[in-house]
């Protein structure tokens, strides 16, 4: 099973855009997947169903930062270079789906509820958030690999 349809597949699961998009890369992590899932749990809905940064954009940067962060709170080289990553990320996500906004991507106001909408054949239909988990895993994984 590749990347995308890992993602795709937790997200019809139930699993948040950006819990989805790091469970795909949980193997690369270095943490157990319960840690991984909590300490981005918080992430989807664009921050809480705030609706802004996707969190399919979270999760990669999560995924990033745990393969090309630094520690060292002095590090720029290594800040720089993980900054970069981010933007090259963020910016394809941009490129291929017009924003990496949750709002713009899918057509709603900004800030919600916070009550997450119950997963139903009707919500798949009406949200493109499956497809936009996968396109973040897609661009992730091939940008580690290059």
């Amino acid at each position: 099973m590749t990347r995308r349809e890992l993602g795709e597949n937790y997200f019809k699961q139930g699993y948040n855009c950006a819990q989805s998009v790091v469970l795909a890369f949980n193997d690369v992590l270095g943490i157990d997947k319960e840690s991984a899932v909590k300490l981005i749990s918080g992430f989807g809905g664009g921050f809480g169903r705030m609706r802004e940064v996707c969190g399919a954009v979270s999760g990669m940067i999560a995924v990033v930062s745990a393969v090309k962060g630094y520690s060292n709170p002095t590090a720029t080289t290594e800040k720089t270079e993980l900054y970069k990553a981010v933007q090259t990320l963020m910016n394809e996500f941009k490129n291929k789906n017009g924003s990496y906004i949750c709002a713009e991507l899918i057509g709603e106001k900004k800030a919600c509820s916070p009550t997450p909408e119950k997963r139903t054949e009707e919500y798949y239909k009406k949200r493109p958030c499956a497809l936009l988990v996968g396109d973040a895993c897609e661009i992730l994984e091939n940008y580690l690999n290059n």
